[in-house]
């Protein structure tokens, strides 16, 4: 049986290690401090952690609103979802994490779209 992207990714504590360097990356990137200016940065990461595993194919549960909820209200633009997706690959890549696995979260993300943006 093939091993999930979770498997791949060395499992929850090295996903809580990427998890925290992109929100710590959003927390100072241009297009995405001012929404995160305020809010509970542990917390984010936390659930971070969590639907990143649980997506990824880990035993975690995510105990958040789902990424519509998540985001109604927000306005979210196209610009901060790429910078969103720029950050999380950066993250990736400093963490060691291979192209193929990299390229993989990226086709996930993009599925995820519609979840975040107004279209």
């Amino acid at each position: 049986m093939a091993e999930t992207l979770y498997q791949r990714l060395g499992g929850a504590e090295r996903i809580a290690a990427i998890m925290d360097d992109v929100v710590d990356r959003h927390a100072v990137n241009p297009a995405l401090a001012p929404r995160f200016r305020s809010k509970d940065l542990p917390r984010l990461k936390q659930l971070a952690t969590q639907f990143f595993c649980a997506g990824a194919g880990g035993p975690q549960k995510y105990e958040g609103r789902d990424l519509r909820a998540a985001h109604t209200g927000m306005n979210v633009s196209e610009q901060e979802f790429l910078a969103t997706i720029d950050d999380i690959v950066a993250a990736l890549s400093d963490q060691g994490v291979a192209a193929a696995e990299v390229n993989e979260i990226v086709g996930m993300l993009y599925s995820m779209k519609g979840e975040v943006l107004r279209i």
